[in-house]
């Protein structure tokens, strides 16, 4: 069995084993933390100088303690076209801080639905949304007990879906939610606005805010809605803003799988973080948004 190499180590985040632990470790000790184990987390993707502070503002309520044996990782496809979720052929990920094990066992039992397809290694090392996450989670699971193991890994590629498919992935998938032995996270950047991203609504005639200031309240009313957990209205937002957020498929299928979740009415989505890589002012500008969210069960 192949193991899926560290593509992007060395230029969206660092390669040295030292300099990337130091590095996290400066993240997450600069971010706040809730005090409650997450059930899953929403994170951005792009390089560690961009967004991997905003990252530590999820991954910072991480519990190695508590009990995670595995981590279930959705992340966007950027490159291929699918239709359908897609299922690594790698036995192993590896990340410069060491290597994290994906779970055959949980892939044969998605794969006996029918309703997932494989990825060939090229296309899965070519996609960063998963694989910026690989050093946070070896991170998050560093515990020195010899007897402590870290969780394994379930990567998932989630295609352009129909919100009758993300019900679909959603039922699939709840039935995993609901035990606390798995931790989502759900990979997404936020507005990509500019005009390289094909995407720059502006209200000129709103002379009171700045262009950066109705990126935000547009990125912010779906955050509401995600916090709301609200997976049609998600649809909904995104139909009539169509705001670039990369990770949109990715997020409506975990608000279908807490739909379908027996403890849905226990969850709580709680946004915990939001930048923009730079403060758009006009037409030649650009940016992309980063936001962390934490989903908490309570008792």
């Amino acid at each position: 069995m192949t193991t899926r190499e560290a593509s992007h180590a060395g230029s969206w985040y660092s390669s040295d084993p030292s300099r990337l632990s130091r590095e996290l470790d400066g993240f997450l000790d600069a971010a706040g933390t809730h005090g409650s184990t997450p059930r899953a987390l929403i994170v951005p993707h792009a390089g560690y100088s961009y967004s991997g502070a905003a990252a530590a503002w999820g991954y910072k309520n991480v519990d190695a303690r508590a009990g995670i044996r595995r981590v279930f990782l959705l992340g966007p496809s950027h490159h291929v076209f699918l239709r359908r979720c897609a299922l690594s052929k790698c036995a192993t990920y590896a990340t410069p801080l060491g290597n994290l094990a994906v779970d055959t066992g949980i892939y044969d039992e998605l794969r006996a639905t029918g309703h997932f397809v494989d990825m060939d290694v090229d296309v899965d090392e070519a996609e960063h949304s998963l694989e910026l996450h690989l050093p946070y989670i070896f991170k998050c699971f560093e515990v020195e007990e010899p007897e402590h193991q870290r969780p394994t890994l379930v990567p998932i590629m989630v295609g352009s879906l129909s919100q009758e498919a993300e019900a679909t992935y959603g039922t699939i998938l709840a039935p995993y939610l609901d035990d606390d032995a798995n931790l989502f996270i759900v990979s997404s950047d936020f507005c990509h606005w500019g005009e390289r991203f094909g995407y720059r609504p502006w209200d000129e005639q709103r002379t009171d805010v700045r262009v950066h200031q109705q990126i935000e309240e547009m990125d912010r009313a779906g955050m509401r809605i995600i916090e709301s957990k609200d997976a049609d209205a998600f649809a909904a937002y995104l139909k009539k803003t169509g705001n670039t957020i990369c990770g949109r498929h990715p997020i409506g299928v975990l608000l279908q799988t807490l739909r379908k979740s027996g403890g849905f009415d226990k969850t709580r989505v709680e946004f915990t973080r939001y930048e923009q890589s730079s403060a758009a002012m006009g037409w030649n500008d650009s940016s992309v948004s980063y936001a962390s969210a934490v989903v908490f069960r309570d008792a």
